[in-house]
């Protein structure tokens, strides 16, 4: 699994010289907050502060330091007409040469970050598992797929982790406390297995099932009856994504499906 600090150290060993950018001072309405940073070699970038002339103004500068080794600078920027923006805000950015001390303080923190991730769950590597595993590569979360299958673990994107068992529920009682479950198997009999050990978490962010409100109240019905509660069943998400969606191809469900683990885990 390639994870941020993966990214951030390939970025840094191929960056001799490079410029840390970080917003000092966001007022007003900004497209990043007051920390939010980015990394500039002459070649290449890493992160973000929010893009647009923003960032370009921001690039050169950086670019303009490494160019003469100037060690720092800053720029104040509003974000109005005069940089073709209309964001009506106002960002300070301090900008500064990156020293081998502080590249490792980076990296430090980033594998910090990496392990403080949330987790989020996929159990099934269908067609949806793929979409949804696509989707959460890109986002700030540890996304593992959990499959019976080993031929249903293949061309996972390299961010998102892979676990071939076959006992998956056992992955629900050993996920950290805060984790996301998304059940997605090719088998409702396994789909309601998992969900009603997920369910039993108390410390989890989210318990989603893909299905349909006949899915749904089967569910119900069978879980009532194995012991079940009425008040871990309204945890329940089913469908992911949302009852109203009316397109159904595996990358729109998977779309909302990340949005709402997100809003979960925020």
């Amino acid at each position: 699994m390639t994870t941020t600090a993966d990214r951030l150290q390939t970025f840094l060993d191929a960056a001799p010289a490079a410029a840390l950018i970080e917003v000092r001072e966001a007022k007003g309405s900004t497209p990043r907050e007051k920390g939010a940073w980015m990394l500039v070699s002459p070649e290449a970038i890493f992160n973000t502060i929010g893009g647009g002339q923003l960032e370009f103004l921001a690039i050169d500068k950086a670019r303009q330091l490494i160019e003469r080794n100037i060690r720092t600078g800053a720029l104040d920027i509003p974000l109005g007409p005069e940089i073709g923006q209309c964001c009506g805000g106002h960002v300070g950015l301090d900008i500064r040469i990156v020293t081998d001390s502080e590249r490792a303080r980076m990296l430090e923190r980033a594998r910090a970050d990496d392990a403080a991730q949330p987790h989020v769950y996929l159990f099934g590597g269908g067609h949806v598992g793929h979409a949804l595993a696509r989707a959460l590569a890109l986002l700030p979360v540890r996304a593992v797929v959990v499959e019976t299958r080993q031929e249903a673990l293949e061309d996972f994107p390299p961010d998102v982790e892979t676990r071939l068992t076959a006992m998956p529920e056992e992955m629900v009682h050993a996920a950290p406390p805060g984790s996301a479950f998304v059940v997605l198997t090719h088998d409702h009999a396994l789909d309601f297995l998992i969900v009603s050990e997920a369910l039993a978490r108390e410390d989890a962010a989210y318990v989603g099932m893909i299905g349909s409100k006949t899915k749904r109240a089967t569910f119900k019905s069978w879980y009532l009856k194995n012991g079940g509660s009425e008040s871990r069943l309204t945890r329940l998400v089913t469908p992911i994504g949302g009852s109203h969606l009316r397109d159904k191809r595996p990358a729109v469900i998977a779309a909302m499906a990340a949005a709402e683990l997100m809003a979960a885990l925020a």
